[in-house]
């Protein structure tokens, strides 16, 4: 696990929690030694604060996105920071924690992150919706043959809703059978929805594969 925040008293608790779960971590305190460390040695996780110095914590996110697409992770943010949070989220975070937080619950979003980043979703093994086709045991997707660029939740939720096709789901529902949340902002789905769109969608205005269901929530089209 990377830790990366410049705050030693929140490192020291967070680096605390998960070498006691039995993760071995590494901690820098700015955001280009962060960027150094993931291209030094991939980490399996990075637990990443917002608010750093040199470089702060978005931009810290964009360039891991660049780096390794696929490489889950968390984000670190002030209770008032929402707009920063979603920018996070938009940006490719798997999942965020607000400060002041439990240590406790820290560790058990990095576990559900890393059993569904290592174990993908259960269903068929290759999954289809027109141009869109996903490989759940290759935990790639491709739209007609070309690799898409998908971080670890969407590829989960898309190969959730694809597994699932013509069938609504609430917020809630994605976020307890994607995320295995029982609880949490709910606005983490509709990030995630968007980004998918724009990257599977002919036009992410006018989506036709990923539907809104008004009052409701989301659903697959089949083509």
């Amino acid at each position: 696990m990377l830790v990366v925040d410049d705050d030693e008293t929140v490192a020291n608790v967070v680096v605390r929690y998960l070498e006691r779960a039995g993760h071995e971590t590494r901690h820098v305190s700015d955001g280009r030694a962060a960027l150094d460390a993931v291209a030094e040695e991939l980490p399996d996780l990075v637990v990443l604060d917002l608010m750093l110095p040199e470089i702060d914590g978005l931009e810290v996110c964009r360039r891991i996105r660049i780096m390794a697409p696929d490489l889950p992770v968390i984000m670190l943010t002030a209770l008032g920071e929402a707009e920063d949070r979603i920018a996070g989220l938009e940006l490719g975070a798997d999942d965020y924690i607000t400060k002041p937080f439990s240590p406790r619950e820290l560790v058990l979003r990095v576990d559900s992150v890393l059993r569904r980043s290592a174990a993908g979703p259960p269903q068929s093994a290759m999954l289809v919706a027109g141009p869109i086709a996903v490989d759940t045991a290759a935990r790639r997707a491709t739209r007609n043959g070309v690799e898409i660029p998908l971080t670890v939740r969407e590829l989960d939720l898309l190969a959730f809703l694809m597994a699932h096709p013509g069938t609504a789901f609430k917020r809630e529902q994605l976020m307890r059978e994607v995320w295995g949340w029982t609880f949490g902002d709910q606005s983490t789905v509709t990030v995630h929805v968007r980004r998918l769109r724009e990257k599977i969608e002919d036009d992410p205005t006018n989506p036709t594969l990923i539907q809104t269901v008004w009052g409701i929530g989301y659903r697959l089209e089949q083509p």
